[in-house]
């Protein structure tokens, strides 16, 4: 019973100095929170409010005291349905300069929310420890050969350029993981470096989130450790009509379910009230 995991008390925190930073979280036998932290100023839930250093450094130790296991830095809107503005690495490198350095030193964990292998390098070489991947290694060829090389931990995501709606959505997934992991295989990147993550709301109606979702077990074929990403999503929308800020709820639900159904990280903006709904769900499950 997953969920039952959440309760272990915490070991001492991984750090962005281990050798095997993916082990060492993993190795604390529950589920990880991971804290949103988009250092942009078009992100669709939280663009602009941590785009200046002050407030995104002060962002990130607020997710820590509350409880985050790794901090997800993103200098590039990706924003699934459209309106986001491309950037160059340089663009990223930019934005990030001010602040990843200073996060790193913080001592968590942080990922790079990036798909442009020389953005990931930079980051690399300024403390990060962990490559978030939105195109699953597909889109930049460089990108696995680089994670291969520094031994760091990927985790890669299923995109589409665009949803359609008449697909078998699981099927898709799948095949685009198998693929990936063909890619990894071939650049020598090691299996257990690998989080897959369903992509939930990229390139995907807001049906087929839920589909994903609710069939999350078949994502777990390749016996790998998943990510799940349903924070303030669109599809949460579709079924109670809310802007994102007023997802809270949904985002909850979506990642306790996720949890339960044996997911090893949730990324969320919302990190105080998910590691408490988490903690609650595991004390009831523990009590049957």
């Amino acid at each position: 019973m997953p969920l039952a995991r959440v309760l272990n008390d915490r070991p001492d925190a991984a750090r962005n100095g281990d050798t095997d930073v993916l082990a060492a979280l993993l190795g604390r036998g529950r589920p990880l929170v991971m804290g949103i932290l988009n250092v942009t100023p078009d992100s669709f839930s939280d663009g602009g409010h941590f785009f200046e250093a002050s407030h995104a450094i002060a962002h990130a130790r607020e997710m820590i005291e509350e409880g985050a296991d790794i901090l997800d830095i993103g200098a590039e809107s990706t924003r699934p349905y459209g309106g986001m503005k491309p950037v160059t690495s340089a663009d990223e490198i930019e934005r990030l300069a001010p602040i990843l350095p200073e996060i790193a030193k913080l001592g968590l964990p942080v990922s790079i929310d990036t798909y442009k292998a020389d953005t990931a390098a930079w980051a690399l070489d300024h403390g990060a420890a962990i490559i978030n991947d939105i195109w699953g290694l597909h889109y930049d060829p460089a990108m696995a050969p680089l994670a291969a090389a520094r031994g760091v931990p990927v985790i890669a995501m299923h995109n589409r350029e665009a949803a359609d709606p008449n697909i078998d959505i699981v099927a898709d997934v799948l095949a685009f993981f198998a693929r990936t992991l063909d890619i990894a295989d071939k650049a020598g990147l090691a299996r257990d470096k690998i989080v897959l993550d369903p992509g939930i709301g990229f390139g995907k109606t807001p049906e087929q989130s839920i589909i994903c979702l609710a069939r999350q077990e078949e994502f777990m074929r390749f016996s790998l450790p998943l990510l799940v990403g349903a924070s303030r999503k669109r599809f949460i929308n579709s079924v109670v009509p809310s802007a994102p800020l007023d997802r809270i709820g949904g985002s909850i639900a979506s990642h306790v379910i996720a949890v339960e159904k044996g997911a090893a990280i949730v990324r969320v903006h919302d990190v105080k009230e998910t590691v408490q709904a988490l903690r609650i769900a595991a004390a009831i499950e523990a009590a049957r």
